[in-house]
């Protein structure tokens, strides 16, 4: 039994060796390498433009909803002022209506006596 363990375990360093041997070619590790940087270069690049890309359309966003913050408040400040006139005008409408009835009141008075 151990006989045949050793042999197993022979014939894998074999293997090993022999396929270590037949993949070592210099012309065809420095392509690829090459090959690899740059496309790595490239997805960087993307990475990048994408990550650019997201801020700018982040940053929209921000800016259109601040836009939006402005136009609300704007409106809020006419319909407050829209508001404060109305009841400017109801105030003195009442004024003008108890004056008028002031004087009707003081007119009967003196008629009275």
């Amino acid at each position: 039994m151990s006989k045949i363990v050793a042999t197993l375990i022979a014939g894998l360093f074999a293997t090993s060796v022999f396929a270590a041997q037949t993949t070592t070619a210099p012309a065809q590790t420095t392509t690829p390498a090459a090959s690899t940087t740059t496309k790595a270069d490239q997805d960087v690049s993307k990475a990048k433009a994408n990550e650019t890309k997201e801020a700018a359309k982040a940053n929209a966003k921000v800016e259109k909803k601040e836009a939006e913050a402005k136009s609300d408040v704007e409106t809020a400040k006419a319909e407050a002022h829209k508001s404060k006139a109305k009841a400017h005008k109801k105030t003195q409408k009442k004024k003008a209506e108890a004056k008028a009835e002031k004087a009707e009141n003081q007119a009967e008075a003196q008629t009275n006596k």
